[in-house]
């Protein structure tokens, strides 16, 4: 498969795609004759003005310099974050705003938000916009609550299930449709993404080495299981920052890990599926409970002999692992309340939930999964539906 952070990734027009779901004129390039795709090569005379933001530093320097050495572009300014990027829209004349962004197939993922945001910036000053695609490492399962209306933050860009199963690149068309922004949008695919083909279930093992999109990100586990162990941050429990494997285990010091596993069995197995749970005891050396000693649940999921990718539902698992505890203690102190994402009026949980709805399930003492798959399931088979029109690989 090809790297869409490279030149060799860049497509030209299809006609016959250009006429995809939204707005703005949207086209999927495809088959390369040069390193850059027709609407992003200039004259020598007049160059094609390109504002490039990536957050990868490296990647970043990789494709500036590519940019740089064909004369048919000209690269006018760099940015890595949403913030500077949005800055630079203002302050810089330019005709393309290059995107090459890592997502990790979870709404509350900012990239998310970050590639919204840009979107509208570029409708707002009348500019063109190109995404350089990248696989979605969690695949295309879906699964979780749908984002309610009144619920959208710097976490919740917009009405998303937390596992949303789709590319950037499919994402910038959702986004477009949706929010029916007027921009000229070209997305460069990539070759050969084969999102349901083992072991890597839409990350390319074999092809690609894993470089963290942010610090605790560190592998491949933790982008399978964090459309569950992202909703830790929102807890008093301790989601492994600190340790070598972030947001792929849980814990506190006072709660009992074998009793927490054995309650989960016992109350929703089902949810279970597609993974292995560890007891395990580790010690952060920052963040919560730093320097204390946590009883924990190591998820694991990067054994194949295990692993089912289509069976396995972190989101689903993480709930379960919530109520267990609060079956198991009643008067838990499980939600924390802090600021959270710039906000600091609604409990962090309910922003990364998009909605109070998954506490209150947790928290009511006769609640069981049924109850919890009910609202769930409408929401996923609503999502299939809806995305299915924005796939650009099949």
């Amino acid at each position: 498969m090809l790297n869409s952070n490279e030149a060799n990734a860049a497509q030209t027009t299809s006609s016959a795609e250009a006429s995809q779901p939204g707005a703005g004129q949207f086209a999927v390039h495809q088959s390369p004759p040069s390193m850059w795709p027709d609407f992003m090569t200039g004259q020598v005379e007049k160059p094609v003005r390109v504002l490039l933001v990536d957050d990868d530093p490296h990647m970043r320097r990789v494709i500036a310099q590519e940019l740089m050495a064909d004369e048919r572009t000209m690269l006018v300014a760099q940015a890595g974050s949403v913030r500077e990027g949005r800055k630079a829209i203002k302050q810089h004349e330019f005709d393309v705003l290059l995107v090459d962004l890592q997502d990790l197939g979870c709404r509350i993922y900012t990239f998310i938000t970050t590639l919204r945001y840009l979107l509208e910036a570029a409708a707002e000053h009348g500019k063109s916009v190109c995404i350089l695609d990248r696989p979605n490492p969690a695949g295309r399962p879906v699964e979780g609550l749908t984002l309610r209306a009144g619920w959208e933050s710097f976490v919740g860009a917009g009405p998303l299930p937390m596992r949303h199963g789709l590319t950037m690149g499919e994402l910038a068309r959702w986004f477009i449709a949706t929010l029916k922004l007027d921009v000229d949008c070209q997305v460069i695919t990539m070759e050969g993404w084969a999102p349901d083909a083992a072991p890597g279930y839409g990350w390319p093992i074999d092809e690609r080495s894993w470089v963290n999109p942010s610090p605790n990100a560190p592998n491949l586990s933790m982008a399978r299981a964090y459309a569950g162990t992202v909703m830790l941050e929102g807890t008093t429990l301790s989601e492994g920052r600190g340790t070598t494997r972030p947001l792929e285990l849980f814990g506190a010091p006072d709660i009992d890990a074998r009793k927490v596993i054995a309650e989960m069995q016992a109350f929703a197995p089902k949810w279970l599926a597609g993974c292995r749970l560890r007891e395990c005891w580790f010690e952060p050396t920052f963040h919560k409970h730093v320097g204390q000693l946590c009883a924990g649940v190591q998820i694991h999921v990067e054994d194949p002999t295990h692993y089912d990718h289509a069976a396995f539902q972190p989101w689903r698992l993480q709930a379960l692992a919530f109520k267990a505890i609060r079956r198991l203690y009643p008067d838990y102190p499980l939600w924390r309340d802090f600021g959270y994402e710039y906000e600091f009026d609604r409990l962090a949980i309910d922003l990364i939930n998009g909605s109070p709805l998954l506490r209150e399930w947790v928290d009511a003492p006769s609640s069981t999964p049924p109850d919890l798959d009910a609202l769930t399931q409408a929401d996923e088979a609503a999502w299939l539906e809806t995305r299915s029109r924005f796939l650009l690989y099949r």
